[in-house]
C-alpha cells in the first residue's frame, strides 16, 4: 500500500489517472446503486407480458403517431406524450387495471408513469427499455 501511495505521488499524471479510474468505476456502479431509490416503477418485457396476460394490463403507447404506426404492442392504446394530460379521461376506466407506459427507449415512460400514479393510477409502470427492449426480446409488434 505504501508503495502505491509513493507511485501516485511521483507524478501528477499518475494521480489524475487514478482519479479517472475511480470516477469511471463510480459511474459504472451508479445505475445499480440508484435503482432501488427511483420513484418510478419499471417492468421488463417479460414482466409486461405477464401483466398483460394474467391481469389484463393496458399498454399505453406515448410515442409519436409515425412511430406507433410503424409498430406497437398488440392492443396498445395510443396517446401521444403531449396529449396525455388532456386525454386522461379516456384511460380513467382503466384505473383498477395495471397500466404499462411504453415509449421508444424507456427514457420518457418513467416520468409519465409517475405522473399517472400521482393522478390515482396505483399500478402504473414504465416499460424498461421501451419498445426497443421489447423488440430486443423478440416479442411481436403489430403495425397499423
Amino acid at each position: 500500500m505504501e508503495q502505491f501511495l509513493v507511485f501516485l505521488q511521483k507524478s501528477p499524471f499518475n494521480m489524475l489517472l487514478f482519479g479517472l479510474a475511480l470516477a469511471s468505476g463510480a459511474m459504472l456502479l451508479w445505475p445499480l446503486v440508484s435503482r432501488p431509490f427511483r420513484m418510478s416503477h419499471e417492468v421488463g418485457a417479460s414482466e409486461a407480458v405477464q401483466l398483460i396476460n394474467r391481469r389484463d394490463a393496458l399498454v399505453l403507447d406515448v410515442r409519436d403517431t409515425g412511430d406507433y404506426a410503424a409498430g406497437h404492442i398488440a392492443s396498445a392504446k395510443h396517446v401521444p406524450e403531449a396529449q396525455l394530460a388532456e386525454r386522461l379521461k379516456e384511460i380513467e376506466k382503466y384505473r383498477t387495471r395495471p397500466i404499462i407506459v411504453s415509449c421508444r427507449t424507456g427514457s420518457r415512460a418513467p416520468s409519465l408513469s409517475a405522473m399517472l400514479r400521482k393522478k390515482g393510477f396505483a399500478e402504473a409502470f414504465a416499460l424498461r427499455g421501451g419498445i426497443a427492449a421489447w423488440q430486443q426480446a423478440n416479442l411481436p409488434l403489430e403495425k397499423s
